[in-house]
């Protein structure tokens, strides 16, 4: 914005240096002014008193009592030529030139001079009042006489014979001392306080410019305005949106954990704690480690929440402030894609089944064509008994509740496509109905998956994949049982049971066990199966690690509240 006159506003850092010069140099000129008015009352003082030890002296001289009581008892005052030569005036001039005073001035009881040191005075009245020395009284004095201005005093004279303060007054002494000589005093003592105001205003400006420079590299250059606006849109930007907010400044110190952090990890502020020490998933630190490669998104898991996280450094005009990390939520957007997986599997599955149930058609016309009545009757009772659609699954009649049957006899479908054989245990008992299918896909789904994987990756000859599904009833709904084995290799002999459900968890050598999920496509599907199964109550366990040639890993997940009781 112009100014008035058309020009730019001075920015703050340059208002703030220039008032901070205002204000040293106002410092130091009132210090050395209170300094110079300290010296000048100290000098004035001295002046007074070395005045008053002269008037003194001069007042008590026996020769100046006598002269002046002389004086005083002729009737009227003596021309001034005589006094010129008179005694006084020589005592008066001598102690004058001896100490330098302004001026040495002896008067009657009338306040006539009867010395001073222009002889065209002599026998004139003082210009200023000497009625207080006539009185009897010592007094100090600053003012302005016919000399100029002085500070000095007044001091009685005595009659001979009488003590100092008493007797009859028969006149006074004046001294004075310029205050021009004062000021030459005065001007010789200010050169230390010149250089130290110098000094003081010179570390002043210094002080100002490197006070600048520090305010402008805190503030970025920013002026007020501009942070107070900053300050606005960052609340408003943090806490106005979903997505999870962690700033790490340079020094290692979380600088900002907006509210959506604080949910998506379970955390509360966790705002002045080091970063490395901060109660956050390891891989979410591994994303500001020096070798960490910026930008790249990663799936952790976070409580109950799958979360999909980056991190960026935070640069300013080359300057490292740190790295942001971003957090969002993908947990609804997960079990959605489980569900699309189970959805596409059992239209793959509908797609093979409907190929072979044309194919069933087309024999059945192709009998009637050529007039093979009887065939195509026999053919279609064969058809009733064994039923004219088939799972590739064995023992799929163990499983009496709809939605078991066709996600499982389509994930059937898709391992007879890669060689392996599921079949159903036959210690598998299932009298409820599922009634949480979504949370029963993702694990379900998930273990069939990852054991498919094994057996394909597995050295035994034979590839096959065993599912025992078991339901007990309970008062929040009944538990779903689910074993899940296959003729894999098992886990690798070095690898805890237990770090399979880890985020990430991949074998050594590339082959898919059951340890890598699917559901992420980054070791995620176990660990989000685990915490899906435990937040209802559940578990997913190791029950066998495997062995190497088969047979391979057996898990365990127990799902409660999924199934209920069917109604006949």
């Amino acid at each position: 914005m112009m100014s008035p006159a058309g020009r730019l506003p001075l920015r703050f850092s340059t208002q703030t240096l220039l008032l901070q010069l205002g204000v040293v140099l106002l410092v130091v000129l009132l210090s050395g002014a209170v300094h110079a008015w300290l010296t000048f009352e100290r000098l004035g003082r001295e002046a007074e008193n070395q005045a008053l030890t002269l008037a003194r002296t001069v007042a008590s001289d026996p020769s100046v009592r006598a002269n002046v009581q002389a004086i005083s008892r002729q009737p009227g005052t003596p021309p001034p030529a005589e006094l010129k030569a008179g005694p006084l005036m020589a005592v008066a001039e001598g102690a004058r030139a001896r100490t330098g005073a302004l001026f040495v001035v002896i008067t009657d009881e009338t306040g006539l001079r009867l010395a001073h040191p222009d002889a065209d005075r002599l026998g004139e009245r003082v210009s200023t009042d000497p009625s207080e020395a006539l009185a009897g009284r010592e007094v100090t004095t600053r003012n302005t006489g016919t000399l100029g201005p002085s500070a000095g005093a007044k001091v009685p004279v005595f009659a001979p014979g009488s003590g100092s303060g008493s007797g009859s007054v028969v006149g006074e002494v004046s001294v004075g001392y310029s205050t021009e000589s004062i000021g030459q005093s005065l001007a010789r003592d200010i050169v230390p306080i010149v250089l130290t105001a110098t000094g003081s205003l010179a570390a002043g400006v210094l002080a100002s410019f490197l006070l600048r420079r520090r305010l402008q590299r805190l503030t970025l250059g920013l002026e007020p305005e501009e942070i107070g606006a900053l300050v606005h849109d960052q609340v408003a930007v943090l806490e106005g949106v979903d997505e999870g907010v962690v700033g790490i400044s340079a020094d290692g110190r979380i600088s900002v954990f907006n509210a959506a952090a604080q949910r998506l990890l379970g955390q509360p502020d966790l705002s002045g704690q080091p970063w490395p020490d901060a109660p956050v998933p390891a891989r979410l630190k591994a994303l500001t480690l020096p070798d960490a490669r910026e930008g790249e998104a990663m799936e952790l898991v976070a409580g109950e929440q799958v979360l999909v996280a980056s991190a960026r450094k935070a640069l300013h005009r080359r300057e490292d402030l740190g790295w942001v990390v971003m957090l969002r939520d993908r947990t609804e957007l997960q079990h959605l894609t489980r569900q699309l997986d189970a959805v596409g599997t059992m239209s793959t599955a509908l797609r093979a089944q409907r190929h072979e149930f044309a194919n069933q058609l087309h024999t059945i016309a192709g009998f009637m064509s050529i007039g093979q009545h009887q065939q195509a009757r026999n053919y279609l009772e064969r058809l009733a008994a064994t039923g004219p659609l088939k799972f590739p699954v064995n023992q799929a009649e163990l499983l009496q509740d709809p939605y078991l049957q066709a996600f499982i006899g389509a994930k059937g479908v898709e391992a007879d496509e890669r060689g392996v054989s599921l079949r159903i245990g036959p210690e598998t008992l299932v009298r409820g109905q599922v009634t949480e299918p979504q949370d029963v896909t993702t694990v379900l789904g998930n273990l069939i998956d990852n054991a498919v994987n094994a057996a394909v990756a597995g050295t035994a000859a034979e590839r096959w994949v065993e599912l025992e599904l078991l339901d007990d009833e309970g008062d929040g709904g009944g538990t779903l049982h689910v074993v899940v084995a296959d003729s894999g290799d098992g886990l690798p002999d070095d690898s805890n049971p237990e770090a399979v459900f880890a985020e990430g968890f991949t074998t050594a050598g590339g082959s898919v066990l059951q340890g890598q999920g699917r559901a992420g496509g980054q070791g995620l599907g176990l660990a989000l199966a685990r915490q899906l199964a435990r937040r209802r109550g559940g578990d997913v366990t190791v029950l066998e690690p495997g062995n190497a040639g088969g047979p391979g890993a057996v898990f365990m997940a127990t799902l409660p509240g999924t199934t209920t009781a069917r109604k006949d």
